[in-house]
Order: structure tokens, then C-alpha cells, then sequence
């Protein structure tokens, strides 16, 4: 048994450094890399991340699917942001799973890029309705996934302030209330994994309650989920804007034309 004790180490290290390398490796991209319509200096990236996909539906109320919604928003907003001179990607652009740490991996691989969750709400009480915004207390430095928590592997001043994505989130908030005038439920501090381990501002959006009739009569809309991801290019552009000036913070800056 003291014989076997040395060799079933080296095995559990063989092990965690085959999983190591299967996480660190970047995920390949839904999407390659979408250039802004105007040229110039090196674009800020947006990552879009539509929330489920696949066996994953993620809520719902009768047909409707919070996966199906997340993305159609996602590929109305992509245009958008691109036309207001971003670069863009995808986590995912059809109905298919995508891991978590698959996820904030691809919202790892670029330096200069934000990333944004979206997602659709439900809740115990049909009566709670809304739009909300989360972003991270804190950011992870290390890979997703079980070696996140590996204090050897944590990058000192990688990740971002939480003021950058708390801005960001706000900024996506006060659009979507301004485009959809629904209830504003605010913005919130959270530790969801897909934005907690993007080492870059991180916001998720939740575009209202499929647990609520309202909500789910108007998502149902084509024109409202346009309004939804129309605040997600207002509240990005405003974002950049804020950066540019020097005061990432929330101001009541002009969205960009239509």
C-alpha cells in the first residue's frame, strides 16, 4: 500500500495536468471576429453571449424559450454594435450548448473587449417583472473551472476594477429602461461564473420575466427585443465614450444615430 501511495500521485498530477491544458485551451470561436463597418485603430471588442443553447432552454413559459430569445438578441445587437464601430463575436450563433468555461474563455482571448452576458428572467411570483443588470464583485485572473480557485495561478492586477464593470452594467441598465420603459430593477453585484471569470468589464442582462404575462406579450415582439439589443449598443457605446473622456461612469451621454 506504501508502494502504491507514490504512484497514485503521479497519476492524479498526470490527470490534473491533462485537464489543465483541456481548459486552458481558447474554445474556437461560434463566429470568427466581425470588423466594424468604419476603419481606424484597433475597434474594442464586444463578446456577446447569449445565454443556454441546446439541451440547455433555460426558462420558459409555454413555447417561448429564454435560449431562443437570448439568441435573437444577440444577433440583432451584433449589427448594431458593429455599425457604431465595434468588432464583434459570438459565444454562440445557433441553438447549441456552450460550456460555462467555454464561454468566459472566448471572453478571454481578447485584451481590449468587453463582454456581456444576456439572459431572460423567471421568478416563484408571476408578478415580479423587469429588467435587471449584474456585473462581478470580484474577477477571477486564473483559467475557468477548478483551477480558478489554485491561488498560485491567480495573475496580481489582471482582472479589472469592479468599478469598470459595475459602470458598464450600469450604462446597459439605464438604455434598456430608456428603450423598453420597463420596471427598473437596477443593477446588482453577483458572482455568476460566466462573468466572474472574464478577466475584462462584464455585464449580464436580464431582458425581463418569462414568468410574468406582460413581459413574455412583449418579448414575443420582434420590435421589442430590437429595442433590446438597440440598449445594448446605447448602453456599450456610452460606455466607450465615458472611457474616452476619462470618467467611466454613468451620464446621460447621446446614443448613436439609428
Amino acid at each position: 500500500m506504501r508502494r502504491a501511495v507514490p504512484w497514485l500521485g503521479l497519476l492524479l498530477l498526470a490527470i490534473s495536468f491533462a485537464w489543465f491544458v483541456r481548459l486552458s485551451a481558447p474554445p474556437h470561436p461560434t463566429r470568427a471576429e466581425r470588423k466594424p463597418a468604419a476603419r481606424g485603430a484597433q475597434p474594442l471588442m464586444v463578446v456577446l453571449d447569449p445565454g443556454h443553447g441546446g439541451q440547455d432552454s433555460g426558462a420558459m413559459s409555454g413555447t417561448v424559450l429564454e435560449k431562443d430569445l437570448t439568441l435573437d438578441v444577440a444577433l440583432r445587437a451584433e449589427p448594431l454594435l458593429r455599425a457604431a464601430g465595434f468588432s464583434t463575436v459570438l459565444t454562440r450563433d445557433d441553438d447549441r450548448y456552450v460550456s460555462l468555461a467555454d464561454r468566459a474563455s472566448l471572453g478571454n482571448r481578447a485584451d481590449n473587449s468587453l463582454f456581456i452576458s444576456i439572459h431572460f428572467n423567471d421568478n416563484a411570483r408571476s408578478a415580479a417583472s423587469g429588467v435587471e443588470t449584474y456585473y462581478p464583485l470580484r474577477q477571477s485572473t486564473a483559467p475557468p473551472g477548478f483551477f480558478s480557485w489554485l491561488p498560485f495561478l491567480q495573475r496580481a492586477g489582471a482582472a479589472p476594477s469592479r468599478e469598470a464593470s459595475e459602470s458598464l452594467a450600469n450604462f446597459i441598465q439605464a438604455a434598456l429602461v430608456e428603450r423598453t420603459q420597463a420596471v427598473n430593477r437596477g443593477t446588482k453585484p453577483e458572482q455568476f461564473f460566466v462573468i466572474t471569470n472574464v478577466r475584462h468589464p462584464a455585464a449580464l442582462v436580464e431582458g425581463g420575466f418569462l414568468t410574468n404575462k406582460s413581459d413574455v406579450t412583449k418579448l414575443a415582439t420582434a420590435e421589442y427585443r430590437q429595442e433590446i439589443a438597440l440598449a445594448i449598443r446605447d448602453g456599450v457605446h456610452r460606455y466607450r465614450e465615458a472611457i474616452r473622456a476619462g470618467a467611466p461612469r454613468l451620464t446621460l451621454a447621446a446614443a448613436p444615430p439609428e
